[in-house]
């Protein structure tokens, strides 16, 4: 598909050309990762905005974002994301403060960063001048703290929440119900008696073909021929009684005699006739 906008803008000479447009409202510019940033002074940035929209040509705000740096004197940045749709090519834009100190409000370049600012007041605590509606936008009514803030407490001892009652939010010490839960500190293994999700798959014999826990060498087919085990006296003598040897097979195959039985006579040969040959008398 063609385009009539390259697909990525490279950052050649787009440094140069913001601090030639912007000469010493712009502190510093670093071009790191593929993304150029500009840090700007805070009292000059509706002239800086101002210039990069309409001479730079970056025509769209995208987001503005807030960060919390605790350990520095202005621990706060408000970080402006510009679109440029010509070029298609983006910046980012920053300015310090802290809590106290506030921001010029770009309202009135964008009418869109009415909300973007509130969310940062909400989440930061950071002061816009000039936005005439700067409410919280996320947070609840009456909500104390701004829970982007590093030191905001993960823990505490309010809670919020609804109530069906009052019908509106209320905040209440921080109740852990354990009513559903119940704590047992035997061991399986310590001879618990008490039955354990999936316990009762043993007592239940497996179909034909189940996987089996043994190795290939342990499993015995049905069919399978069972070898006599060896025997545990050692054999010391070979006696004719044992062995059979020194036995004729006359003397073997002779019947014997019991007593009160008649032996049968042995059987004899019949001579055979010879035959003459034809012609003779």
């Amino acid at each position: 598909m063609i385009s009539s906008a390259p697909a990525y803008a490279p950052n050649v000479g787009v440094i140069d050309a913001a601090r030639a447009a912007l000469g010493a409202s712009m502190t510093d510019a670093v071009d790191l990762v593929g993304e150029v940033t500009l840090t700007v002074a805070r009292d000059e940035l509706v002239a800086v905005m101002t210039t990069l929209r309409d001479e730079l040509h970056y025509q769209q705000l995208m987001e503005i974002a807030g960060v919390d740096y605790p350990e520095r004197e202005l621990r706060f940045e408000v970080v402006y994301h510009l679109l440029s749709l010509t070029k298609n090519h983006r910046i980012r834009v920053k300015v310090l403060t802290d809590d106290t100190l506030a921001v010029p409000s770009v309202t009135g370049l964008w009418p869109v960063a009415g909300w973007l600012e509130r969310e940062v007041f909400d989440m930061y605590g950071v002061l816009f001048s000039g936005n005439s509606d700067l409410r919280r936008i996320l947070t609840d009514y009456g909500f104390r703290g701004h829970p982007q803030r590093k030191d905001f407490p993960l823990t505490g001892y309010v809670e919020l929440r609804y109530s069906e009652e009052a019908k509106r939010v209320v905040y209440e010490p921080v109740k852990l119900a354990q009513d559903f839960r119940t704590f047992d500190f035997l061991s399986p293994w310590e001879g618990a008696e008490y039955a354990l999700p999936g316990d009762e798959k043993a007592a239940v014999p497996e179909a034909k073909g189940a996987p089996t826990p043994l190795k290939a060498d342990e499993i015995k087919k049905a069919d399978a021929v069972v070898a006599a085990p060896p025997s545990s006296t050692p054999k010391t003598t070979d006696t004719p009684a044992q062995t059979g040897a020194g036995t004729s097979a006359e003397k073997a195959a002779k019947p014997r005699a019991t007593k009160g039985t008649a032996v049968p006579p042995p059987e004899t040969a019949k001579p055979k006739r010879v035959r003459k040959p034809k012609g003779e008398a």
